[in-house]
């Protein structure tokens, strides 16, 4: 899924295609993307786009008229960026957005179609489509506490809940704790003041990191490479791989569609955390340690 980075590299690519446009005409391949009825989607046909905002993982597009439009991209979701004549065809295909100088499209993946359009009206409407999470990148350290630790979560699900953080998932949540050298299942409310620094100083400069990093890439083109797995990520999708730190194996927690990769050496003193799956079925002959998890290999 697309995250805080991709989105600000989406948003910084567009902007320079898009605002001060008219958006001529909008096309939908799959009705089911579209969530909304009022304001009709015709509504913001032949109106200039004034600015561009993110709002979690959402891009919303502001249009003449106080009218946004808010696209999720969900897992699968990819925009693109097409000729200005470009004809809206193929299975993956779900909208096309017309512009004078080209064609903003985006596309999904696979069979299940979760990717959204919301078409809203003024501030009320665009905060409806807001989960509440801070923005990262502008709060100060006592802010990003509170939002943390009012309720008391591991730092995984702390740092992926839209609702206490604005834009964060599982690729740099994984990320930015590899950064703090901190464990995943450490629970927020237990955390002392200097751990509280590291997290905040590694979501911060992990996140800029990123935004720099995609938008260098990208360059004076569209980011047409946007995935969770990327070569030079430090542990998320680096599973069995040497850790770029110390050289351990990159471990893991699986748990439904997600997985959580990290560090044992460089993060939770050498301790092997529990596998849902695999626990369950070792039982007490699960590694607790890395030495524990090497003799095991070995059998």
């Amino acid at each position: 899924m697309p995250e805080l980075p991709d989105i600000a590299a989406y948003i910084g690519a567009l902007e320079p295609r898009i605002v001060a446009q008219p958006l001529t005409r909008v096309r939908l391949a799959s009705p089911f993307l579209l969530r909304t009825i009022e304001p009709p989607l015709s509504a913001v046909e032949g109106r200039t786009v004034q600015e561009l905002r993110r709002v979690g993982k959402r891009v919303a597009i502001g249009v003449e008229g106080d009218l946004w439009l808010v696209l999720h991209l969900m897992i699968a979701g990819r925009l693109h960026w097409k000729a200005p004549d470009l004809k809206l065809a193929g299975r993956q295909n779900l909208a096309a957005f017309y512009f004078p100088g080209g064609t903003l499209t985006l596309t999904e993946a696979g069979t299940k179609r979760r990717a959204s359009l919301h078409v809203v009206r003024g501030e009320e409407g665009l905060r409806s489509m807001d989960p509440g999470g801070i923005d990262v990148l502008t709060a100060d350290l006592a802010a990003f506490r509170t939002a943390l630790s009012t309720e008391n979560h591991t730092l995984k699900r702390a740092l992926t809940d839209p609702r206490m953080l604005s834009g964060i998932g599982n690729a740099y949540s994984d990320e930015i704790l590899h950064t703090a050298r901190l464990s995943p299942i450490l629970q927020t409310q237990k955390m002392k003041d200097e751990e509280w620094d590291r997290l905040y100083n590694a979501t911060q400069s992990t996140l800029k990191l990123w935004i720099d990093r995609l938008r260098s890439e990208a360059g004076t083109g569209f980011p047409e490479k946007v995935t969770a797995f990327r070569e030079d990520m430090a542990v998320h999708g680096k599973y069995g791989q040497p850790c770029l730190r110390c050289g351990e194996k990159v471990l893991r927690i699986r748990y439904a569609d997600n997985e959580t990769n990290y560090c044992a050496r460089c993060q939770t003193g050498g301790k092997v955390l529990a596998d849902r799956g695999l626990s369950r079925l070792l039982g007490s002959d699960w590694p607790r340690t890395l030495e524990e998890l090497e003799a095991l290999r070995k059998k």
